[in-house]
């Protein structure tokens, strides 16, 4: 799969309880739908998570997790494939960390693992090799349910870089056929660490780098909001950077706004290397 500039993945909560649009999705023709939508926006995939991962969360049931998105996967997949065409091709990627979960997905029409522990699980990588998918290797210190309980590194920036490097390597090496790799902003971090993380980017990686802070912690602290506000704005703010620094891609509540933010910027981009 390949695109040009920053490409946007969107998000699709099938979830009760997630940070930020819990309990929206839950009806399989709601998640459908909004799934449609993201991808007429100009998502390039729609990612499809059956559980939280909000700081705090526990996680839930496999049963549970392939109830909630393997209905909305075998829908959702042949009416993305019949508005694909050439470059205009979107997918859709699983939202796991359970095996099993990323199999099934897989037979129902997913054809990406975004996978929060980076795969480190072997089961993982035999799914995603025997499916012949693309993974997303998302860098977590902890688990969601403790993973922001004082979270420490000597250097944050050289440690994420060294794990991700070697997680990449190892799961190609093992014939996963290609990966973006996720700092995981958010998912271990304090608001300093996530700031480091993006100011270094894209971290001197040679796989193309996702970004995700979508309506985060850190787009209502650094934008000085209260818990209640609207945080769309911030996150295209943070994204928008993201893109300049050399993120391959964005991973998205807002689709709308953050393509045609990307979109402008990559025509004033072109606009100031024309001759005046």
């Amino acid at each position: 799969m390949q695109w040009a500039g920053c490409a946007v993945m969107g998000i699709v909560n099938v979830t009760p309880d997630s940070f930020s649009d819990g309990g929206q999705f839950l009806d399989v023709d709601v998640a459908v739908a909004h799934g449609v939508l993201l991808a007429s926006q100009g998502a390039t995939i729609v990612d499809i998570g059956g559980e939280s991962t909000r700081p705090g969360s526990t996680g839930v049931d496999v049963d549970t997790e392939l109830s909630r998105v393997i209905p909305v996967i075998e829908r959702l997949a042949p009416l993305l494939a019949s508005t694909s065409t050439g470059t205009s091709e979107v997918r859709i990627s699983i939202d796991t960390r359970q095996p099993v979960v990323a199999a099934a997905a897989i037979a129902a029409g997913a054809s990406i693992v975004n996978d929060i522990t980076a795969l480190e699980d072997s089961d993982m990588v035999a799914v995603c090799v025997d499916g012949g998918v693309p993974a997303v290797l998302v860098h977590m210190q902890g688990t969601p349910e403790d993973m922001q309980n004082d979270p420490h590194y000597d250097d944050v920036v050289a440690e994420v870089k060294a794990f991700l490097d070697d997680r990449a390597s190892a799961v190609m090496r093992a014939g996963v056929p290609s990966v973006l790799v996720d700092p995981g902003i958010g998912f271990g971090k304090t608001l300093q660490h996530n700031l480091a993380l993006l100011r270094a980017l894209p971290l001197g990686l040679s796989f193309p780098v996702l970004v995700g802070a979508s309506r985060k912690r850190l787009i209502q602290t650094l934008g000085g909001l209260d818990a209640s506000a609207d945080r769309d704005a911030g996150s295209v703010a943070v994204h928008l950077f993201a893109a300049h620094r050399g993120a391959a891609m964005v991973r998205v509540h807002d689709v709308a706004a953050h393509t045609q933010a990307l979109a402008i910027t990559t025509a004033l981009d072109d606009a100031r290397d024309q001759p005046s």
